[in-house]
């Protein structure tokens, strides 16, 4: 049955496949146009994508890697991301599947050619080892004029994430408008990553890490970083 909610929803995902913002994807569940699935990628240069923020030296790169960047293996040296110690991960390029583009990956060996630097596994420096987080998005028949629950799959530390996975962000709640679509909401949370609001916390350890303590929060997301690379 096709209803205004159903149709909405159903540009959404057009849209989403035309024209995906940076770092994340999301696709409808089997064939519920009501349930999705999506992945978000942590941004560049925090410590969501495996780095660091600007002047924290817990995770200071060698100068050796300062400008080293990640580039494309041939196919036939990738393995399955379950990243052993010592072996080298590096980022494909965005390949597209229902769940949009994959995680880092494994390579058995050197990219044959020229030189082409790579990132290891044990020191993460870099944002090719960018944290992949999980989420789900459960709309309803009032869908766009009332937001969908979302909700992390993926273990989260930060200050507005609840341990379930709710997301304490002002678009999904009181702020939310008819005009947000399913990217506009993904990229809201995309940013609410490393800018949260420690004033309205769900996570009151993060929280009070994240105003106190910038150098440990920064090391428990990390943790949530590599764990994300190997969660179910």
């Amino acid at each position: 049955m096709s209803t205004p909610a159903r149709k909405r929803l159903m540009r959404d995902f057009k849209r989403l496949q035309q024209d995906p913002p940076a770092g994340i994807s999301g696709a409808p569940h089997d064939n519920n146009i009501m349930l999705w699935n999506a992945v978000i990628f942590g941004p560049d240069d925090t410590p969501w994508d495996g780095g660091r923020l600007m002047g924290d030296q817990s995770r200071a790169p060698s100068p050796a890697r300062l400008d080293t960047r990640c580039r494309p293996v041939p196919q036939s040296i990738v393995v399955p991301l379950s990243c052993p110690a010592g072996v080298p991960r590096i980022r494909m390029p965005y390949m597209r599947d229902r769940f949009g583009p994959a995680p880092p990956t494994c390579v058995t060996a050197p990219a044959t050619g020229p030189a082409s630097p790579i990132c290891d596994c044990t020191s993460l420096p870099h944002r090719c080892a960018a944290g992949t987080f999980k989420l789900t998005l459960q709309f309803t028949e009032d869908y766009p004029n009332k937001p969908p629950v979302v909700r992390f799959v993926s273990r989260m530390f930060h200050p507005n994430i609840y341990a379930d996975g709710s997301i304490c962000l002002d678009i999904l709640q009181n702020q939310w408008s008819p005009i947000y679509d399913v990217a506009a909401i993904l990229t809201s949370i995309q940013s609410l990553l490393c800018d949260p609001n420690p004033n309205s916390p769900a996570n009151s350890e993060a929280a009070r890490l994240f105003s106190e303590n910038k150098r440990e929060y920064n090391r428990k997301v990390r943790e949530i970083v590599e764990q994300s690379w190997t969660a179910d």
